[in-house]
């Protein structure tokens, strides 16, 4: 059974993590509320032990799992379950929850690492000076973790852009974990601020860590702020009108958002946990939807959004919402640019002809880079739904119109830069050199332009070989 390894950064990363468990816990039908399952979780346990088996993704234990039935956390603190997550934060504030919290159980002391003061809103800081303070530390944490996988699969690495600590030090251990452990591949999901927060300096530190993530990651799903707040507030706007349950927390705006990005990660990684007749190992998605190094930018959207769903929902329209504009964890339009690679999960009762059908719609609405024959899709079907529903979707695209990401990335930065404001800060810290600020702004401009040049490419008739 393949195994993750969740590498959990910065207070967002962290944040992320938080919403991340509770719902891991949910899709093994483990209650974490009353300690009794709910309707939605029983119908997850089996007598064929097919989930029990899948556990072992994400957790491990001391004791070991076989033949163990976990329905309640005193199951699996009795066990001396432990969740394979490493969490790390250059402030305690949020990490402290899994030391005193309710999932306390589940987190090895070992595996949290917290400092203090923190990175101050500077990737120079998290990059260079706690990277460099705490890479030994880090790594050992890491391969004390990996040492305990049979089959480890990916890293799963979880951070923001627009601080300090996420940006800086999220960059520095993806360098760490492409050094030392350069057959594991890098997924990570990050976190493009939206604009309006209130770190001044966020253009500097998105800027910087893209390049990072450009050179070292195996392959990014981002999501942006302003994305996950739209259909939150659509969600909220839906529940109010037709009492309709979702996302919607009682009063945390910023855990809905974080629910969104976690059942999007457990879709992502469901055909590695779980039975499926077409299942895809998340490998597969890497190999099938890079073409060229670099161009590893992933965008995503997963439907339905809702936990319960109206009866009339179809299958159809489960697609239809997935590929729609507003269904979309990141504010790029995938469908109106040139399409590298594109991939269709679907989780329960989704049948092959039920895809095969939608991929034909699909295929009429877009444009497909020549290689691809006009119909070079990855599909994916997994048995297992998610807790409450009976099937979902998750649609994952390489389009030319990520281009516009970097775009506006590269404006914000230009905006700031040209003016000097904040470099000082910048340049205060050991190993930082305003040849950072240049290098990060060329490869923005590079990514950009070579997304852009996919939209105009053309094919190629190649003469057939004459035989002399």
């Amino acid at each position: 059974m393949s195994e993750f390894l969740t590498v959990q950064v910065g207070q967002c990363g962290n944040q992320i993590g938080g919403a991340f468990w509770p719902l891991v816990l949910q899709e093994y039908g483990i209650g974490t509320q009353t300690g009794c399952i709910s309707m939605s979780q029983s119908q997850h346990i089996d007598p064929n032990g097919r989930l029990l088996d899948a556990f072992q993704s994400f957790f491990l234990s001391s004791d070991g799992i076989s033949g163990q039935n976990f329905k309640t956390l005193a199951d699996l603190e009795n066990a001396k379950v432990r969740a394979r997550a490493v969490c790390i934060d250059m402030e305690d504030s949020v990490v402290a929850h899994f030391r005193t919290g309710q999932f306390r159980h589940l987190f090895d002391e070992t595996c949290l690492l917290t400092n203090y003061p923190g990175s101050g809103n500077n990737w120079a800081e998290g990059f260079y000076a706690h990277g460099s303070e705490y890479s030994e530390k880090i790594l050992n944490i890491l391969q004390r973790c990996a040492e305990k996988s049979d089959q480890l699969h990916g890293f799963l690495c979880l951070f923001s852009l627009g601080g300090g600590t996420g940006s800086g030090l999220g960059s520095s251990i993806l360098t760490i974990l492409e050094d030392n452990f350069p057959l594991i591949e890098r997924f990570v999901t990050c976190v493009y601020p939206a604009g309006n927060e209130d770190v001044v300096t966020a253009p500097y530190n998105v800027a910087l860590a893209t390049r990072e993530l450009t050179h070292h990651a195996s392959c990014v799903f981002p999501v942006d702020n302003k994305a996950l707040s739209d259909i939150c507030s659509r969600l909220k706007s839906s529940k109010d009108k037709h009492g309709v349950a979702g996302y919607i927390a009682a009063c945390k705006p910023f855990q809905d958002m974080n629910s969104i990005v976690v059942n999007m990660l457990l879709h992502l990684t469901s055909g590695s946990r779980f039975p499926g007749s077409m299942n895809v190992d998340i490998n597969e998605i890497y190999n099938n939807m890079v073409p060229y190094p670099g161009l590893h930018y992933i965008s995503s959207s997963i439907s339905p959004l809702l936990f319960q769903t109206s009866s009339s929902t179809t299958t159809d329209d489960l697609f239809t919402s997935a590929w729609s504009r507003d269904n979309q964890l990141l504010k790029v339009d995938p469908l109106s640019g040139i399409v590298l690679g594109a991939s269709l999960l679907g989780r329960g009762s989704i049948s092959v002809s039920d895809m095969r059908r939608n991929i034909d719609k699909f295929q009429t609405k877009v444009k497909f880079v020549p290689w691809s024959c006009g119909d070079a899709m990855k599909i994916g079907l997994c048995s297992v739904p998610p807790p409450g529903l009976a099937s979902s979707v998750l649609s994952l695209i390489n389009t030319s119109n990520m281009s516009s990401l970097f775009k506006d990335v590269s404006q914000k930065f230009t905006k700031l830069y040209q003016r000097k404001a904040h470099v000082h800060h910048y340049l205060q810290v050991p190993g930082f050199n305003e040849e950072d600020f240049a290098s990060s702004l060329e490869n923005l401009h590079k990514l950009e332009e070579e997304y852009t040049k996919l939209t105009n490419i053309k094919a190629q008739t190649v003469p057939r070989l004459q035989v002399l």
